[in-house]
């Protein structure tokens, strides 16, 4: 397979080179230029951070990206779908408040923001992909559906579940509305959590295939002869009462993902940014973040989301460790006072020693979303 370019810059700078504008120049030289965005609607996925982390990407360098768009005429918004867990993003009213707290905002960005999967979760197209092995039609935010060019900014980080997050963790999982995220994560179909169910009915009223009905005790009972584990009484529910059963492994995870990123992209052109920064050893879906495993390293882009994923993947595993780094016990690590001798080990299978974060990769290039094979352009 040929070799896919990735373009990096690292993170000198002096006078009248910031690293703003070295972020430009980046994405420049990467060639965004040649995408036709006059009058395309453009959807730009970033994690907005939940309120309390820290590590997300501050929005100053996402304000760079989006001026470039509107330079070239594109119809530009900021978009990300809403959490399957109850917390500050799991409807957009919350999830929009939060980006605005986190620097989100038409001011600081210069455009505007949009909930893909809108005010509950269940704004979505089910978009079919040839030869598919786990979700022949993923369920993605209406507002990326429609989106006519996908651009990625993603920071890039470890994760609890997929090992690392990067493009595919930001478009697959990101993207997929809340029926999505259920597909992605549960190996099974929803289950009732009688002690949190209160009987109000809404998933009974909003069940697609009549797989649910309250009780004279008021409690819910799912009809599996019915339910196609769409995910909807989950994403409606405000009570917990409707839940994940069981949680698929990461290889399968990481599997779902890729195809899911490839119905994000499908027919349409994109482009892909990773910020090399803050590379903690979790999401930034948590409240918190953790000190960082490795030094801020640079930026990178290219147009094939793998090959950039492999090549943050490898950088990270090849830096210096950060002296105190944590692991997934959230102990200091004990194999080395200083953990200089992390250098050129898994940083993110030491994190989080039951995740397989090359199982994504190696499925993703199968499915042809890209290559694992790649040339570093130094910007």
């Amino acid at each position: 397979m040929e070799k896919s370019k990735v373009f990096y810059t690292n993170l000198r700078t002096k006078p009248g080179m910031s690293l703003l504008k070295k972020l430009r120049n980046l994405v420049k030289a990467a060639g965004i230029e040649k995408i036709n965005f006059e009058g395309q609607y453009t959807a730009v996925k970033l994690h907005f951070g939940e309120p309390g982390n820290m590590a997300y990407i501050r929005p100053n360098y996402v304000a760079t990206v989006v001026d470039l768009l509107n330079s070239m005429g594109a119809k530009t918004f900021l978009t990300d779908s809403n959490t399957l867990y109850k917390g500050r993003r799991d409807n957009a009213v919350d999830h929009l408040r939060s980006a605005m707290v986190n620097g989100f905002n038409p001011i600081q960005v210069n455009c505007n923001v949009i909930i893909a999967d809108g005010l509950k979760g269940t704004n979505y197209a089910a978009i079919p992909i040839e030869d598919a092995k786990y979700c022949p039609a993923p369920k993605i935010g209406q507002a990326v559906a429609d989106a006519d060019i996908i651009i990625s900014i993603n920071h890039f980080k470890g994760h609890e579940q997929a090992g690392f997050g990067g493009a595919l963790k930001n478009l697959g999982m990101g993207c997929a509305s809340i029926a999505g995220k259920l597909e992605l994560h549960s190996s099974s179909q929803p289950k009732v959590n009688r002690e949190k169910c209160i009987g109000c009915k809404i998933c009974e009223k909003n069940c697609n295939h009549g797989a649910i009905t309250v009780g004279p005790d008021r409690k819910a009972v799912i009809d599996y002869s019915k339910c196609v584990g769409c995910g909807q009484c989950v994403a409606l529910c405000q009570y917990e009462g409707a839940v994940l059963a069981e949680w698929d492994t990461s290889e399968v995870l990481n599997y779902k993902i890729a195809e899911y990123t490839k119905a994000v992209l499908k027919d349409k052109p994109n482009f892909h940014i990773s910020l090399v920064m803050n590379v903690s050893p979790e999401c930034d879906c948590w409240g918190h973040n953790d000190i960082a495993i490795v030094p801020d390293l640079g930026m990178m882009a290219s147009f094939d989301p793998v090959a950039l994923d492999q090549a943050c993947a490898d950088m990270v595993n090849s830096a210096p460790a950060i002296n105190g780094w944590i692991q997934k016990d959230h102990e200091p690590c004990s194999c080395h006072n200083h953990c200089t001798e992390e250098e050129n080990e898994d940083k993110f299978k030491i994190i989080h020693p039951d995740t397989d974060w090359e199982a994504g990769l190696r499925y993703a290039q199968e499915i042809g979303l890209g290559s694992r094979e790649y040339e570093l352009v130094t910007v």
